[in-house]
């Protein structure tokens, strides 16, 4: 096996630094404006000029995460502060809410409705500010992070369209990437503040929104606010790719915090999220699903989508050098074969995003509103580490 983990090692480490990286360093940089162009077609032509806030924070993150645990390559720091310099002048409202979108010149498009522009502003400043040593950096990443606390509990805040007797839910999506955000900006925050966060996470993710009599045992997306499962469209919800990201946020955590019981919990849970949603006609795995098996609302919810197989590739890595548990390596091979021949572009560099149930691309895109600088080259690192890990231990 060792020889099977370093070839899988090279071919993913190949991928990002070879084709994927170049790519967005070639096609994205706004060096006119600032800021960062999303919206690549399949050979990387700019077709839309707007800029998502969220995906500006997630191309920051990237390269200055690269730059600090890498190689310290001038061109990944250039790129990362070329990007936190348009989100530092444009990005937010001055009480650091970050918007959604806004022109290529920086002027506000879309309110700071959505609550990721702020936990991936807070990551990219975070990692920026340990790359340049930049104070300033380092306090907009925390008052980034303390409006994602202050919003907890409302995450859409004024900017809610919900009425205000509309049925009061939980959703999962947030303490998830919470768990995520905490240790990333871990050097910024209280170590008691820290704990706190995320031990509140962790509760949430693995003992509210797991419910063990959910299907072979698995994680929804919405609740009551007591607690309940809630029966409608909303509540019925599942997202297989959400629930094994987040499993592979809790193996770290198990990692960091020596709990091999929440490791051993995490990789259950996202065995089960595979095997519940892996399409057995045409492969791949589901975008959504209702735990009741009513239409869904989603007129996607049978297409098969990168970030969904990219997560799942990590969590199945993970949760096999954690556990050994066999099932994770079967897992791995077959989805590693189905995301290399499916999403993988062998005309063009980067990967298709979106492909439809048979598993043939719906969209050229290499990049939009929803998919940018973040899951495929994260996850071709995530990758590669750990199967050098295991290279190492075999």
């Amino acid at each position: 096996m060792k020889e099977k983990f370093k070839q899988l090692a090279q071919q993913y480490k190949s991928e990002l630094l070879d084709n994927v990286i170049p790519f967005w360093l070639e096609k994205s940089l706004d060096k006119e404006f600032g800021g960062y162009f999303t919206c690549l077609d399949r050979d990387g032509t700019v077709f839309d000029t707007d800029k998502f806030v969220w995906l500006q924070g997630r191309e920051v993150w990237m390269f200055a995460f690269l730059y600090n645990h890498l190689e310290k390559k001038q061109e990944w720091l250039d790129a990362a502060i070329l990007g936190a310099e348009f989100l530092r002048e444009h990005g937010h409202d001055g009480e650091y809410n970050f918007y959604f979108s806004l022109s290529r010149d920086g002027t506000p498009q879309v309110e700071p409705y959505n609550i990721f522009s702020n936990t991936f502003a807070a990551m990219a400043f975070g990692q920026l500010s340990i790359a340049t040593g930049s104070r300033e950096y380092a306090e907009i990443a925390k008052k980034a992070f303390d409006r994602v606390v202050a919003r907890f509990d409302n995450p859409k805040g004024r900017w809610s369209k919900a009425s205000p007797k509309a049925r009061p839910m939980k959703a999962f999506a947030l303490p998830m990437i919470v768990c995520n955000l905490a240790l990333e900006i871990e050097p910024l925050i209280e170590p008691e503040f820290l704990k706190n966060a995320i031990e509140k996470s962790v509760h949430l993710v693995m003992d509210e929104f797991y419910r063990p009599e959910v299907g072979p045992g698995l994680i929804v997306e919405h609740l009551n606010s007591d607690g309940t499962l809630a029966d409608n469209m909303d509540g019925r919800l599942l997202n297989p790719g959400h629930m094994i990201e987040s499993t592979w946020f809790m193996m770290d955590l198990g990692e960091r915090l020596n709990r091999p019981e929440l490791i051993e919990k995490a990789v259950k849970i996202s065995l089960n999220a595979l095997e519940y949603g892996w399409d057995e006609k045409y492969d791949g795995i589901f975008y959504f699903m209702d735990r009741l098996g009513r239409p869904l609302q989603q007129l996607e919810w049978d297409q098969k989508l990168w970030w969904v197989h990219i997560e799942t590739l990590i969590a199945l890595l993970k949760g096999y050098r954690l556990t050994k548990n066999p099932k994770c390596w079967e897992w791995f091979e077959r989805v590693h074969a189905y995301a290399w021949s499916h999403f993988k572009d062998e005309k063009y560099p980067e990967w298709f995003g979106y492909l439809n149930r048979r598993g043939e691309p719906l969209l050229s895109l290499k990049g939009g509103k929803w998919k940018g600088c973040f899951h495929v080259p994260r996850g071709l690192y995530q990758c590669w580490r750990q199967l050098e890990m295991l290279a190492n231990e075999a």
